[in-house]
């Protein structure tokens, strides 16, 4: 493939509705701007003021962005060498280590299913209903078992 040309315009587009689709998954709309700007950099990683510009928004604005990415775990703060400024990195492997963390929640969730279960008995409608529920759970985690080991076995193969 050949060289190609940033189209800055393109990238503009392209940062929008990536957060677009975030937010529509259930981020909020600036951690999703941010973290989009970070995804199109060509090293992963901005200064607070280049994240502002490139997204003409506030330094309070990309502030609690930032907080908000690093405490889920998608980015990084690191300190630029002889310089106060701090700059925000994407981890590089920030979908598998989310999606990961997602596997520990589906774990979390059927032990409560499981109490639940317990708690209105198991054959009860009710009961039935969280049993199912579980059920579902523990076939996604086997499922995302699964698909992470087939994705770490395609990334070792590049």
């Amino acid at each position: 493939m050949a060289d190609q040309q940033r189209d800055e315009e393109a990238v503009d587009r392209f940062v929008e509705r990536f957060a677009s689709e975030l937010v529509e998954a259930g981020m909020q709309r600036m951690p999703a701007r941010v973290f989009a700007a970070l995804l199109v950099a060509d090293d992963g990683a901005l200064t607070s003021a280049e994240v502002g510009e490139r997204l003409k928004v506030s330094p309070a604005a990309v502030s609690g962005a930032v907080r908000y990415l690093a405490q889920v775990g998608l980015i990084s703060r690191e300190r630029e060498p002889g310089s106060r400024r701090e700059r925000y990195r994407l981890h590089s492997d920030q979908w598998y280590e989310t999606f990961t963390r997602r596997d520990r929640f589906l774990t979390r969730l059927e032990s409560t299913l499981a109490s639940g279960v317990d708690a209105v008995g198991g054959r009860t409608p009710a009961g039935e209903r969280i049993a199912e529920t579980a059920d579902f759970f523990a076939f996604l985690q086997r499922e995302w078992t699964k698909t992470m080991e087939r994705w770490r076995a395609e990334r070792s193969g590049r």
